[in-house]
């Protein structure tokens, strides 16, 4: 400092001093006034320029500091009011203090928000890449693997409300794409197990709807689109429409070979080489999950099967007819119908050799005329249960007027005791005859108005039995009658000859062997009924040929004395010797 002093002699020195000295310059010179004063304005002039200077220098300083803190109070309003920041800690309240201590107390503040604003925006920008590729996934305008531009960030509104809106956004669309992600995997999953069971690649099903969704794929890798899941919900259709005629041929082909395999009587062995395509028979769709069940070649092979089986089956062709004849024949047997056997196998015979009709066609046929038979024995069922509760109570009625008859039935013999037991329940029986007839009369009756034909039992006409049958129940009833008036006309004599005479002759008892009573399974000479309804035996054997040509002997038979009626006439009585009573 001391070195700079005395290089510089004027410093330290005032304006006063140094005028004074050049007033002693000039006195010593001998400047004139004149100089003298122009030289002091000159002086003058100099400073003033000096000043201004200064002046504007400080002017418009002061005016870029004032414009600093404009700037800086501008800024922190738009950063405020983007940020929503109604108040904010270290913001003065009020103006106060020079220029610069203003921009020192705002400038930390807003080194604060733009930091804040920063991480705002970064969030905003988070969460709107966020959204914006849920949405690409959702169009299917993205992959789940594919990376989304920045998106741009409106920074006039950062607000934490703005924020939460859009989070708000991001939640809804992230629910939805969970929603959507787990209904593919459902698709997948359905599609995967019908694939399974039609025997079909899933890899290339899967693939062929998108790519991404194979099993090597993460799950959050796999596509959400909207395309994705209709095309996935096509496919679900599709292949369960698939399954559904699948399912629906295996079980037509199930039954053709069932049917096959009963008509040919296949051995078991043989018939379990298909279990697994006659175990779905009457499975649902649903029901149906076993892998490779509704495969294609299993369906193949069960139709090669059944083609064997057809081919084989025209060459049984006879076989088979006349195996179905023969349960015609049966189900015309029990329900008492009668047909011609013989010529319905004749016919069979020339139809098979003419090969004017199809093997199918008559099998078919055949099964028509079967089925059409059980309705018709479904539709006599009722009538004929009680024709055989009829024939059993006529049975114990016969039983029974030949216990009556039987003068030792009351002795202690062997087996009489179940002898009476059986009589009482007899005599039960035989007194709901009468109501038992006229329930049947009326269901024949009503039978006939609903078929418009006559019912018959083995041919004869069931109405024309029945009233046979009640017609001789009146003449056995008037023959009692007159037995017991008989009786008592004999009994009257005897007491008068007892009163003429004195004394009661005794009378006179049968000779010959002792009647045991016993069980009886077809009637008895008295008139009861045998479980045959025609009329001779004759007619019987004409009736009851089986389909061999040879008598059935099993048959049940009716009533002989009951209903002695012919098909030719059987509105007719039948002639015979009436019972006439004995002489007194």
């Amino acid at each position: 400092m001391a070195v700079t002093d005395a290089q510089n002699p004027l410093l330290g020195e005032t304006c006063g001093s140094l005028l004074q000295k050049l007033q002693e310059i000039w006195n010593e010179v001998g400047e004139s006034d004149e100089e003298r004063d122009k030289m002091l304005l000159q002086l003058e002039q100099e400073c003033l320029d000096v000043y201004k200077r200064k002046v504007e220098l400080a002017a418009k300083s002061r005016a870029q500091l004032l414009q600093a803190l404009s700037d800086a109070k501008l800024e922190l309003s738009s950063l405020l009011s983007a940020l929503e920041e109604k108040s904010f800690v270290g913001i003065p309240e009020e103006a106060s203090g020079t220029i610069k201590e203003q921009l020192a107390a705002i400038a930390p503040v807003l080194e604060q928000l733009w930091k804040q604003k920063e991480e705002r925006v970064k969030e905003f920008s988070d969460v709107q890449a966020q959204i914006q590729k849920i949405c690409g996934e959702i169009a299917g305008n993205l992959n789940p693997n594919d990376q989304v531009e920045t998106p741009a960030v409106d920074e006039a509104d950062l607000s934490v409300k703005k924020l939460d809106e859009y989070h708000a956004q991001l939640q809804e669309l992230q629910k939805e794409k969970s929603e959507r992600l787990q209904k593919v995997l459902e698709f997948v999953s359905t599609v995967h197990d019908l694939c399974a069971v039609l025997g079909m690649d899933f890899f290339s099903t899967a693939t062929e709807v998108h790519p991404s969704l194979n099993d090597s794929t993460s799950v959050q890798s796999k596509s959400i689109s909207n395309d994705t899941l209709s095309r996935l919900a096509k496919t679900v259709l599709a292949l369960k429409e698939d399954k559904q005629q699948r399912l629906h041929k295996l079980q037509e082909l199930a039954t053709q070979l069932i049917d096959l395999w009963n008509l040919m009587d296949t051995s078991l062995e043989e018939r379990r080489l298909f279990d697994h395509v006659t175990c779905n028979i009457s499975a649902s769709v649903d029901e149906v999950t076993v892998p490779g069940a509704l495969a294609l070649d299993l369906i193949e092979q069960a139709e090669v099967e059944v083609e064997r089986l057809d081919q084989l089956k025209a060459s049984r062709m006879k076989e088979i007819a006349f195996k179905k004849q023969a349960e015609l024949e049966e189900i015309y047997a029990h329900a008492h119908i009668e047909i011609d056997p013989e010529a319905a196998r004749e016919n069979i015979m020339a139809l098979i050799d003419s090969g004017d009709v199809e093997p199918a066609e008559l099998l078919a046929d055949m099964d028509d005329q079967i089925t059409k038979a059980k309705d018709e024995a479904f539709s006599r069922k009722d009538i004929l249960d009680k024709v055989e509760k009829w024939m059993s109570a006529c049975e114990e009625e016969s039983w029974l007027e030949d216990y009556n008859r039987d003068e030792n039935r009351y002795n202690a013999s062997r087996g009489a005791h179940l002898n009476l037991k059986r009589a009482e329940k007899a005599r039960i029986l035989v007194n709901k005859i009468p109501a038992l007839v006229d329930a049947l009369v009326a269901k024949i009756r009503a039978w006939e108005d609903d078929h418009g034909v006559s019912f018959t039992y083995d041919g004869v006409p069931l109405l024309a039995m029945l009233d046979e049958y009640a017609m001789l129940r009146h003449e056995r009833e008037e023959e009692k009658r007159r037995l017991r008036d008989q009786k008592k006309f004999h009994e009257q004599q005897s007491t008068e000859q007892e009163a003429i005479f004195g004394s009661r002759p005794s009378p006179a008892r049968p000779v010959g062997t002792k009647k045991v009573v016993g069980p009886r399974t077809n009637g008895g000479a008295n008139g009861t009924p045998t479980r045959r309804l025609s009329l001779n035996a004759h007619q019987n054997g004409a009736r009851s040929t089986t389909k061999d040509g040879k008598r059935d002997n099993n048959r049940p038979v009716a009533p002989v004395n009951y209903v002695a009626i012919s098909k030719d006439d059987a509105a007719s009585h039948v002639s015979g010797t009436e019972p006439v009573p004995a002489s007194p």
